[in-house]
């Protein structure tokens, strides 16, 4: 496993964590429990399947997992966006948690369109049109 990788899983799961603590953070009220029940979903599972995509064993299989993370992690910043905007928590209580989820999607975006963009290559190379 490359430095970079495992640097982004030590940030997915410094994240993971840190989404952990901030919705117990949240109001025991029915949306308190609701959103805050989504985002530990979103979350964690942005940090469970970084770890799937560092350890697939196909090329269809990084793909599929990365488009998984992306999709977890651009719903993360969605839940800190509603948590913020319906005042179940303040901005200052958010911290940085919703930039990182914001930093983590786009990351994983990109990464996502580069993966499919060599399998395409790739595919291509293998299989020259005539």
């Amino acid at each position: 496993m490359s430095e970079k990788s495992e640097k982004l899983k030590a940030r997915t799961e410094a994240f993971a964590v840190a989404v952990v603590k901030f919705c117990d953070t949240l109001p025991n009220s029915a949306s308190g429990r609701r959103i805050g029940q989504q985002l530990l979903d979103a979350g964690t599972s942005v940090a469970a399947n970084y770890r799937a995509v560092c350890r697939a064993y196909t090329g269809p299989l990084f793909v599929s997992k990365l488009a998984i993370v992306d999709e977890e992690a651009d719903e993360s910043e969605f839940w800190f966006r509603i948590i913020r905007k319906t005042g179940l928590q303040s901005a200052a209580a958010i911290g940085g948690l919703e930039q990182e989820a914001h930093e983590l999607a786009s990351i994983f975006s990109v990464s996502l369109r580069t993966a499919r963009r060599n399998r395409r290559m790739r595919r291509e190379k293998e299989n020259p049109r005539h």
